[in-house]
């Protein structure tokens, strides 16, 4: 059995689909239910209560038992949501109740949901990126939604070094879109819109993807990984974008002139992550 916190979100109902689709028995805990349909279990689940979180995890009648792994998902999902401290009060402690949660209950094979905020996003107000395109070596939060993200690494690296059996996989997911979402992308093409994570974006059901192949993947220790699809929302070349916006910036590596600034290329090579969707043919399309 694999148990998704925060199953009934944007991202997270589509982690249950794409989990239920590849035969997985899937639990959702979560505060609010599901949209109706949907495959898996529910229990109502306040993940910053910890005796909730490990009695969910330990097992729960018919509902939970025999937990293999976790993807957690559960959090204030972007900056602004709430005030600040609430924000990073609820995502540290939510991340640490899953970790010892299944540390107690040696559930080695943890899946999380970073941020491209970690990187540094968004890139508003005189923020620049380090480089281009941006990877995991770079670390620069500013905001207390993108602390929390990124304690939730640090916690992740101490926790595997305490059980070298552990795997623990941090997906930094870029903006997540879904359906009604890609409205959002400007018909006119302006990039001052989308300047504020380097015009990188996540289609959900490539997000999916993403964690069951994390889930899946035969690692041990802490692995993160940026998560974007291959593509940006501009047709402009990225060149040009990056002299418009943020001239000066070191540009690392090759890249093609459309490629996601946020890069996958150890997604792709560790993963085997390779995006299916793209914002060009967006759901509903006939493409």
């Amino acid at each position: 059995m694999i148990v998704v916190t925060g199953g009934s979100g944007k991202l997270g109902r589509f982690v249950v689909e794409e989990l239920a689709a590849h035969g997985f028995d899937v639990v959702n805990l979560d505060a609010v239910p599901p949209p109706p349909g949907a495959p898996g279990r529910f229990v109502r689940t306040d993940v910053t209560d910890f005796g909730q979180v490990i009695a969910a995890f330990a097992g729960i009648d018919e509902r939970t038992r025999d937990v293999a792994g976790v993807v957690h998902l559960a959090a204030i999902p972007a900056p602004g949501r709430a005030p600040n401290q609430v924000i990073f009060g609820v995502n540290t402690i939510s991340t640490y109740n899953v970790f010892e949660a299944a540390r107690q209950l040696r559930i080695r094979n943890l899946v999380w949901a970073s941020s491209e905020t970690v990187f540094g996003v968004p890139f508003t107000e005189g923020a620049v990126p380090s480089q281009v395109p941006l990877d995991e070596s770079v670390t620069a939060p500013h905001s207390s939604y993108a602390l929390s993200k990124t304690l939730g690494e640090t916690m992740a690296g101490h926790y595997c070094a305490w059980d070298p059996a552990l795997k623990i996989v941090s997906l930094r997911f870029s903006n997540v879109l879904a359906g009604a979402d890609y409205d959002r992308i400007p018909a006119d093409g302006d990039p001052a819109s989308r300047r504020f994570n380097c015009w990188a974006y996540i289609d959900a059901r490539d997000g999916a993807l993403a964690t069951r192949l994390a889930l899946e993947a035969q690692l041990v220790g802490h692995h993160v990984f940026g998560i974007a699809n291959a593509d940006s929302v501009m047709a402009t070349d990225n060149d040009a974008l990056v002299d418009r916006f943020f001239p000066g910036t070191p540009r690392h590596g090759s890249y093609g002139p459309t490629d996601s600034l946020i890069s996958i290329e150890a997604a792709r090579r560790v993963l085997g992550f390779e995006p299916r969707h793209s914002w060009r043919t967006p759901p509903g399309s006939k493409a």
